[in-house]
């Protein structure tokens, strides 16, 4: 499962889960340009790129912005030479309850979540387009099949990506363009270790694995749809939530 010599773009790269992947897939063998709107923590990624063998393109970018993403976009063929892999995974979260909601907490999300993996998709299509092929993996959330109290926003507009996910694969499959979504149940993150012990317990004890997932547990199914070996997968959604949701 590796993807030798491919050029693979991850946005919201500078943490987390998009950290994880981007490191995971130069291991595996890739180039990697590591996008985030906090252009100073994608040094450290860069650091960690490179010592897997690999090179690291660091991008600034606001994904809600078109302009931006298509200049991210050329920046990493012109750097990289093409563009293999694209990982829609930045995103954000506003949470309160329906009633408490400002009308910008909701575009907010909704303006990174939904129209960057829009604005992200539509630069890089181009090329994989002009190439014959590429590998296009979403980053939606459980929360998009099955809701959560105080995430309206979020939950919507991960739902949505699913949609986008299967209209976009079932328009470019004919390409050579897989396009699929990875839909992450509670994954531990330094937003889940700061939820206090009480709560956290609660939020395991929902899930038939009794445990968090790890953000490994992501970056590997994304590596593998990013692979030569999920040639025949697209407009899926696979979820990765040790049951929370089935």
């Amino acid at each position: 499962m590796n993807v030798q010599d491919k050029v693979a773009l991850v946005t919201g790269a500078a943490q987390g889960i998009g950290r994880v992947i981007a490191t995971a897939l130069a291991r595996q063998g890739a180039d990697v340009a590591v996008c985030d709107i906090n252009e100073e923590s994608l040094q450290d990624v860069c650091k960690d790129i490179e010592a897997a063998g690999r090179k690291a393109l660091p991008i600034r970018v606001d994904v809600s912005q078109l302009s931006e993403c298509d200049a991210m976009i050329k920046q990493a063929v012109d750097s990289l030479g093409k563009l293999d892999i694209l990982v829609n995974n930045a995103g954000i979260t506003r949470d309160t309850v329906l009633l408490r909601m400002k009308e910008e907490q909701w575009d907010q999300v909704m303006q990174v979540n939904l129209k960057g993996t829009f604005n992200c998709t539509k630069a890089a299509i181009r090329t994989m387009f002009k190439q014959k092929g590429g590998r296009i993996i979403n980053i939606s959330s459980v929360t998009g099949a099955m809701g959560n109290p105080g995430q309206a926003n979020y939950s919507a507009s991960k739902a949505a990506v699913m949609g986008f996910t299967k209209a976009v694969a079932r328009e470019y499959a004919h390409c050579g363009i897989t396009v699929n979504a990875v839909a992450p149940g509670f994954i531990q993150t330094a937003m889940t270790d700061a939820i206090p012990e009480k709560e956290r317990e609660a939020m395991i004890s929902q899930i038939p694995a009794k445990q968090l997932g790890t953000p490994e547990d992501v970056a590997n199914t994304v590596c593998f749809l990013a692979s030569d070996l999920a040639g025949y997968i697209t407009g899926q959604v696979i979820h990765i939530n040790g049951g929370l949701y089935m």
